[in-house]
């Protein structure tokens, strides 16, 4: 496939790269410097940002499927970066018919709620609470969208650890996490443009917690 990764130089960007890499993908990375991105020489560097429209249109053209990993400047700061981002990314995308959207959000938006561990819950969302409305937001804009979506709801906590593969939970299906392994996210991110096993929903990734399992 021809993917467009978005948000490619942030941790997770980088494994979802290497992932697609690894399975044979042709990816391309929307990148503020294409000169300090550093990603793998095979990755197609594009200079462009989420708020200028022509750049994305430039970056998407082409592609079979758009991953997007977006983060924000700091989680403890509110903006609308990510809703207004995305509304761009869709569309784009929609004018130039590329119709899968792998959107990576965050565990504890929507239903997702029930999904979280009492540790994450009272603390760990608390801490990031400036930055919910804006992931609420961009959750908003994808499920509005007429495109082939994917919603990818991590918790924040990384995990070490031999690669295996996550736990993923069904919108409204019982069960917690209490941490992800970003390389198992970033296959889970992958696997999702691959196939429509998830398609036009939202799901929950991560490693259960020991109450859970």
């Amino acid at each position: 496939m021809r993917l467009l990764v978005v948000g490619a130089t942030g941790g997770l960007g980088r494994a979802v790269v290497d992932s697609a890499l690894a399975r044979g993908h042709d990816v391309s990375a929307l990148v503020r410097n294409p000169q300090t991105a550093d990603l793998p020489a095979e990755v197609r560097n594009l200079q462009g940002d989420v708020l200028d429209r022509v750049s994305l249109e430039r970056a998407v053209d082409g592609r079979d499927a758009v991953l997007c990993v977006l983060g924000t400047p700091s989680p403890r700061t509110a903006t609308t970066l990510l809703e207004d981002g995305t509304a761009n990314l869709v569309e784009v995308m929609t004018r130039l018919q590329v119709a899968r959207l792998v959107c990576v959000t965050l565990l504890g938006v929507g239903q997702s709620r029930a999904n979280t561990a009492l540790l994450y819950r009272h603390i760990i969302l608390r801490l990031l609470a400036p930055m919910v409305p804006d992931k609420q937001n961009q959750e908003g804009v994808v499920r509005a969208s007429g495109l082939d979506w994917v919603l990818v709801r991590p918790p924040t906590f990384v995990g070490f650890g031999s690669r295996g593969r996550a736990r993923v939970i069904r919108e409204g299906t019982p069960g917690r996490v209490g941490l992800v392994v970003r390389s198992e996210l970033a296959d889970l991110v992958v696997d999702a443009a691959e196939s429509d096993d998830y398609l036009r929903q939202a799901i929950v990734v991560g490693r259960m917690t020991r109450r859970a399992r």
